[in-house]
């Protein structure tokens, strides 16, 4: 999960250690299905929360799965020795409606255990939705319940062994409040009229089908923006792809095999030989020295490249532009945005909802460039369409039941100032 913000001086009562000690590591099939024997025992829903390794690691995977519940108490499972075995565990907590802190970043890992919850609530999500400015759980423990959780151990490594003590404590301490806070965000949802949207928004990120790769990912490399010919893109392209495969193989974080700097080097040098190559910097590493011939390898696989195969300097855009780019490209779009953005804003407003918790950014954008034939669309036909369209692109009913009325109004007034500007003009 991410890591909790840093409180800011307070009178919060600090929250040390758990109430009932750090719980074992569990990493036996024997203390798994003792665990969930336990957990079976137990009321209520389930704290869930999960460690990765990320920025050590190339997957995603959960390193520490840490649960609570009523009555049962708090376990911390070791998944890695007992990845096969967790079926009784499974058989008990998948029934459960699940507690979790930003449930996006865990529920991936999870779920390649087998792991999935049938009910889900999202604590940081459902104070996004409540209004909270602040919504790391720090924050939140400490607005909702009166305890000052400490700044620890989130972007550590967590696939070392053993765990550090202090790191286990951190990580029982991550779902020690957690069913507390579940209720108090349920109750100010409740006040505000707001729990069957974010029942609604639970259940979206519940079931969200895996993000797929995105495309031309290496094109996210650091500094390729100071690089200028397209043989240069080329021979980064292919630099990526050597060190993401290797990473992969070995379950490393890329950067850890070789960072973006040196992938940029590299290309704006073009280097022949491995002498060439291990002059630049940080090829000359020990690290580095060892794949000296696949990165060399790569670098030539660019320089050869035939030309009608480079890259463009450019990134292929699929959607809109850049919205700097609207006015220039097309105007009347770009004051169809900003109608739309101030709907939005005004509604975010009202609702006391962050705007992109209304309808996501990409979709107001999409919508407002081409989403529409807006010559043929009558402003009779303008508010069902909006409604298609926002159904076709995922937003819940209960966005819709918000926006498209008011994105209808503020477009149906840009068509008719558009409308007398173009008469005005004749």
């Amino acid at each position: 999960m991410s890591v909790p913000e840093e409180p800011e001086a307070t009178s919060a009562t600090p929250l040390l250690a758990p109430a009932d000690g750090v719980p074992p590591v569990l990493d036996s099939a024997t203390e798994i299905i003792a665990a969930a024997r336990r957990l079976a025992e137990g009321t209520g829903p389930l704290a869930v929360d999960a460690e990765r390794a990320s920025g050590f690691r190339y997957s995603a995977r959960a390193y520490l799965i840490q649960l609570r519940r009523a009555g049962s108490g708090s376990f911390l499972i070791d998944p890695i020795p007992v990845a096969d075995e967790l079926g009784p565990l499974a058989e008990v907590i998948n029934e459960l409606e699940w507690v979790l802190h930003s449930a996006d970043q865990d529920l991936p890992g999870l779920a390649e255990l087998d792991l999935r919850p049938a009910r889900l609530f999202d604590t940081e999500l459902g104070g996004r939705l409540a209004g909270f400015e602040r919504v790391g759980l720090a924050a939140m423990v400490e607005r909702l319940l009166g305890r000052a959780l400490r700044k620890g151990h989130g972007a550590a490594d967590w696939s070392t062994r053993p765990l550090p003590d202090d790191w286990l404590n951190y990580a029982a301490l991550d779902v020690e409040l957690l069913l507390e806070l579940r209720d108090a965000v349920a109750e100010d949802l409740e006040r505000q009229g707001k729990t069957a949207w974010a029942a609604a928004e639970f259940e979206h990120v519940r079931t969200a089908l895996p993000a797929g790769p995105k495309p031309d990912r290496w094109r996210r490399t650091s500094g390729i923006h100071t690089l200028r010919k397209p043989r240069q893109l080329a021979i980064v392209r292919e630099l990526w792809t050597t060190r993401d495969e290797l990473a992969r193989t070995r379950d490393v974080a890329p950067a850890r095999i070789l960072p973006d700097s040196a992938i940029v080097a590299a290309a704006a040098g073009e280097p022949r030989s491995l002498a060439q190559l291990r002059a630049l910097p940080v090829f000359g590493g020990p690290r580095q020295r060892r794949y000296s011939r696949e990165w060399l390898g790569a670098v030539d696989r660019g320089r050869t490249l035939p030309d009608a195969d480079l890259p463009p300097l450019a990134q292929p855009f699929d959607g809109p532009p850049p919205v700097n780019r609207w006015e220039r490209r097309d105007p009347v779009a770009a004051a169809r945005l900003t109608r739309a953005r101030t709907a939005m804003g005004e509604l975010s407003t009202e609702h006391d909802i962050p705007v992109e918790n209304l309808l996501t950014p990409d979709l107001v954008r999409r919508l407002c460039w081409d989403g529409l034939d807006y010559a043929s669309i009558s402003d009779g036909q303008l508010t069902a369409a909006i409604d298609d369209y926002l159904t076709a692109g995922g937003a819940r009913d209960w966005q819709r039941e918000l926006a498209v009325e008011r994105l209808g109004a503020a477009l149906r007034a840009h068509n008719s100032e558009t409308a007398e500007a173009d008469s005005a003009g004749n």
